[in-house]
């Protein structure tokens, strides 16, 4: 019997029936239409059953047994007949171009008005619906279950692989005389288990395969997640088609990709990190053990630039006037949450050196069959590893190239692009390896939900790292760059366990910006203990404002990682709009790493970091992993009391403050740079305390330049003052000309206006809330808050203006807080 999954309001259901079948690859085929808000075209899937897989390892066949819910209506497919061996000869019309410049197929347009396209059950979520996905019924067929919603599936068919030209290479026979079920999945089997120096002819058969034609329509409904599919007499995995292809659309209201107006008013979309992660872009298989590669080509008006995941810098290719498409492939296996794209007008900027440079720096760490030659032995499955390529293990800067909307092409120049390349080398100086061969940083529009996300080899930066000096920009950069190792080569098997990428990459910042700033080694102490002070005041905040079960950062304990039958599961909170501004999983996990480098000592600490970089890349990981790693490095004398049991119970299974974190901040002494800051703020208070009319012989405070870190302690010790006058604050503001600092700085100085009723300086207010939406969610509450009326229209103005706009999870918020 599966395990029924009962999931709250706010949990995500990940659907897939990962235990029964995989998929290994992916080839997109799709056309962006902006007038309608769609992406349409196709997918197809390329599986290995979990028991031929384990087959393969040696391991005892699986035997699955799960419950059957037919409670699923199911589309009434064409009659099903084997192509005879001259469809070969027909296929060839759509041409088998180089993967790397694939052509678009024709498009099957059947179905799309009668009754394939089923409307999702509005019922909402149905535990029982969460049985659904069957592994072997006996004499019932098989069912595979793909993570979807917000999708229009028109029709789903069975590949005829056996059909394309030279793939009876893979049948171990000269020529293919008769075609089978069975023959055309050992094909699929073949192809996807090719050696890594075999990668390009792969790619290459993967297209070919996903251009054959059809060869019988499949069974299959959609529900509010999942999208089902059977073919009849498939009772079992290994019987299913190996590869399907599905021809479906997105909807302009799918919750994974925003339809919007960039900065400078032309249109765009991007993924920007949805709560549902990809299926409303693609049918998937969303848990994070279904690893797999893909190759996308997309389609759009030539004007436009499609960025996306994918190990080579694409050119557009001309297909009739006015359209062009775009190809990107990845051959490191990832979950399919991390796939990424971006569609926009967007000005392109590259580091200034000669091109012919740039292109040949590229072209020399292009995985070629001579690269991967074994240099060491690497623990994942088998794919073109960068770890292996000696000339890869060396390079310290990557090619990268920055995109923007072209109004803020200067700022970028300015601010982003010279900090590109000492950050890259910095992280390389702290992890070695760069996991993925090149990088595209674009600033997405406004409505962007946070500073930053990182995807395979495209960052994307909200614009407000923009504004002022490049502290805010030089750090995040970091945090971002620090994701390639931890997030997306080294990933969370549960992904409940957020501190294994947040915590690490918050972590990792504060070293990689030293070294790129090329701070001495006190300097780097200073600003990383100031940074610490100021993590701290906010993990308190916290956890005073979350309610206790969404601070624990390991909240399914001796569960973690587990799994019903099918391998379906859900994620805790998963869809809480709340969660998106949470930060406890950041600042938990960065102060249980930075208590581990302590006890360690940083040298010690890091030389472990890389060992566990080289030893994990590639690979899922849980919490027990690292720390079993850790303290396995740790010398006798300095492991003490800790074990991973005793780490669990007070960093990971807890919520509120980590007791010895708790004990640590009570006994340290305050940095140098804090103790400026608190010299400056005892002067403003005597500047506030002065009566109006002062004494002309009175002498003026002088007041000492500021870190921006510095500044933002400076206003938060300020908030604390139960009054300032408006006097006070005008100086303030001139004193450092808070209007014009990075988004943390102006983000504290808008709490003070709110807090003190300074009407002069409410457009500041208006300008954060509308261009910096990434952080103005918590300003919207304090506007209420105040219960202050011309505050409150200041909130509801800028909302009527941002909302159509705004991310939706931040409108939810917003909205509640409003109404």
């Amino acid at each position: 019997m599966d395990v029924k999954l009962e999931p709250s309001w706010d949990d995500l259901p990940l659907m897939a029936n990962t235990s029964h079948i995989l998929v290994k690859h992916y080839v997109l085929d799709l056309d962006v239409d902006f007038e309608s808000q769609i992406f349409e075209g196709t997918i197809v899937l390329f599986f290995e059953s979990r028991n031929r897989l384990e087959k393969q390892s040696g391991s005892t066949k699986e035997t699955c047994r799960s419950e059957s819910n037919e409670a699923c209506r199911f589309s009434t497919p064409e009659p099903c007949h084997s192509p005879v061996t001259d469809t070969r000869t027909s296929s060839s019309k759509t041409g088998y171009n180089d993967f790397a410049i694939c052509g678009k197929g024709e498009k099957d347009t059947s179905g799309k008005d009668g009754n394939h396209d089923n409307p999702e059950q509005a019922s909402g979520i149905s535990s029982s619906k969460y049985c659904c996905d069957t592994g072997n019924h006996g004499s019932e067929d098989f069912l595979l279950v793909l993570d979807c919603c917000d999708l229009s599936v028109f029709k789903v068919e069975e590949v005829d692989v056996a059909a394309v030209p030279g793939i009876e290479t893979f049948t171990g026979s000269p020529q293919i005389t008769f075609v089978s079920e069975e023959l055309r999945n050992q094909i699929v089997h073949e192809l996807v288990t090719l050696p890594a120096d075999r990668w390009r002819e792969q790619f290459d058969y993967y297209a070919h395969c996903s251009q054959a034609p059809g060869c019988g329509e499949l069974l299959f409904d959609t529900d509010t997640w999942s999208l089902q599919i059977r073919k009849t007499g498939a009772q079992t995995a290994t019987d299913f088609p190996h590869a399907i292809r599905i021809w479906y659309s997105t909807k302009p209201q799918g919750r994974s990709v925003t339809w919007t107006s960039d900065q400078s008013g032309r249109p765009c979309v991007y993924t920007m990190g949805s709560p549902v992660n990809n299926r409303a872009l693609f049918p998937c298989q969303e848990p994070p053990v279904a690893m797999s590669t893909w190759q996308a080509t997309v389609g759009a008006a030539a004007s436009f630039v499609v960025l996306m995941s994918g190990e080579n810098s694409a050119k557009p290719t001309l297909l009739r006037e006015g359209r062009a498409s775009w190809h990107y492939y990845v051959t490191m296996p990832m979950p399919a949450s991390t796939f990424t794209i971006a569609v926009g007008s967007w000005a392109e900027m590259k580091p200034e050196i000669c091109s012919s440079e740039y292109l040949a720096a590229e072209r020399s760490l292009t995985p070629s069959e001579a690269d991967f030659r074994c240099v060491g032995i690497c623990g994942h499955m088998e794919y073109p590893c960068r770890f292996q390529n000696p000339s890869a293990t060396t390079q310290e800067v990557i090619p990268h190239r920055v995109f923007a909307p072209v109004c803020l092409q200067g700022a970028c120049q300015e601010t982003l692009l010279p900090l590109v390349r000492p950050c890259l080398s910095a992280a390389h100086s702290v992890l070695g390896t760069h996991p993925f061969s090149r990088l595209d940083i674009l600033i997405v529009p406004a409505n962007f939900p946070s500073l930053g996300m990182a995807s395979p080899h495209i960052i994307f930066l909200s614009q407000s790292v923009l504004i002022g000096m490049n502290h805010l920009c030089g750090t995040r950069l970091c945090h971002e760059i620090a994701h390639a190792w931890f997030g997306l080569a080294i990933g969370a098997r549960d992904w409940t366990e957020e501190w294994l990428s947040e915590g690490f990459a918050t972590h990792l910042e504060d070293m990689f910006w030293a070294k790129a700033q090329q701070l001495a080694p006190h300097e780097a102490w200073e600003q990383q203990e100031l940074k610490a002070d100021l993590r701290w005041r906010c993990l308190q905040d916290e956890v005073r404002n979350y309610p206790e079960e969404m601070q624990v950062l390991r909240p399914n304990k001796e569960k973690t990682g587990h799994v019903s039958d099918s391998g379906s599961s859900v994620i805790k909170h998963g869809l809480n709009p709340e969660k998106v501004f949470m930060q406890v999983h950041y600042l938990k996990g960065y102060f249980l790493l930075r208590f581990l480098a302590q006890r360690l000592g940083d040298d010690t600490y890091f030389a472990f970091l890389r060992k566990f970089v080289h030893t994990f890349h590639g690979q899922l990981i849980l919490s027990q992993d690292f720390l079993q790693m850790l303290l396995e490095n740790i010398p006798e004398e300095k492991r003490l009391d800790l074990s991973v049991e005793n780490i669990f119970r007070d960093w990971l299974e807890s919520s509120g403050i980590p007791q010895p974190l708790q004990t640590e901040r009570q006994a340290r002494a305050e940095c140098g740079l804090a103790r400026r800051v608190g010299a400056e703020v005892h002067k403003w208070i005597r500047v506030n305390r002065r009566p109006q009319k002062r004494k002309r012989r009175e002498t003026e405070e002088v007041f000492e330049k500021l870190l921006p870190d510095q500044l933002v302690l400076l206003l938060e010790y300020l908030l604390e003052q139960k009054t300032l006058n408006p006097r006070t604050l005008q100086s303030l503001e001139r004193t450092y000309q808070l209007s014009q600092q990075d988004a943390e700085v102006r983000h504290r100085w808008c709490e003070l206006i709110v807090k003190h009723k300074y009407t002069k300086a409410y457009k500041d207010v208006e300008r954060f809330l509308q261009e910096d939406q990434a952080m103005g969610i918590y300003l919207y509450g304090e506007l209420m808050v105040s219960e202050d009326a011309r505050q409150q229209q200041v909130a509801r103005r800028c909302f009527e203006l941002t909302k159509e706009q705004m991310d939706r999870s931040s409108a939810q918020v917003v909205a509640e807080m409003l109404f």
